[in-house]
This record gives C-alpha cells, structure tokens and sequence, in this order.
C-alpha cells in the first residue's frame, strides 16, 4: 500500500509542478501596467480557468498523500538507541593519558 501511495504522490508533485509553471502569473501583465493599458493586476480575476480549478484539484491530493504517508510511516515500531543500557550501571570512570605538561620548575619540598 505505501509503495503505491508513494509512486502516486512523486506523479502528483511532477503534475503540481508542471501545471504551476504553465500558468501565467497575475503580475505578469505588470510591464503593461505601467504603461497604463492594463488594471487587472489590481483588480479582479475574472472567471476562474480550467487551469486553475486541476491546479487546486492536484494540490488537495497533494495534501492528501501527504498526510497519508505521514500516517503510515508513523505507525513504524518504535525504538530507542538506549534499549540496550542497563540504567544500574555507573558510567565508567574516564582516565586521562595526556601527560602533564612540564613545567622546568623543581618543587621544594
């Protein structure tokens, strides 16, 4: 079931790329608006495309294999790099083997 879940959402995120891409921007008429010939940068849309409504439809399945693979690999068993301590156990004693540094100054004892 995951395999499959998993090939469907890489094809989705190829299709919500590609499908974003061919899409014209809204500010793309920008250049034009200063030029004064052009106001639907600032106003509205207009009707919504076709382009658009398969661009919303992808990214709800998007979403939706999205949290559902986020389900699927959270119900993996549960482990810990810790299962194997024994807690009764002290830490080991850690030894130093940098020798001391040498002074040149002889003690007076």
């Amino acid at each position: 079931m995951v395999p499959v879940i998993i090939i469907l959402h890489v094809c989705i995120c190829v299709a919500l790329i590609l499908i974003v891409l061919l899409q014209k921007g809204k500010g793309a008429g920008m250049g034009a608006a200063f030029g004064g010939s052009s106001q639907t940068v600032f106003g509205s849309a207009g009707a919504t495309t076709l382009l658009h409504k398969v661009t919303t439809a992808i990214a709800v399945v998007f979403m939706l294999t999205s949290l559902g693979l986020s389900f699927f690999f959270s119900q993996g068993s549960t482990s810990s790099i810790m299962e194997d301590v024994n807690p009764s156990q002290p830490p080991a004693a850690q030894t130093s083997t940098v020798p001391s540094p040498q002074t040149g100054e002889t003690e007076n004892k």
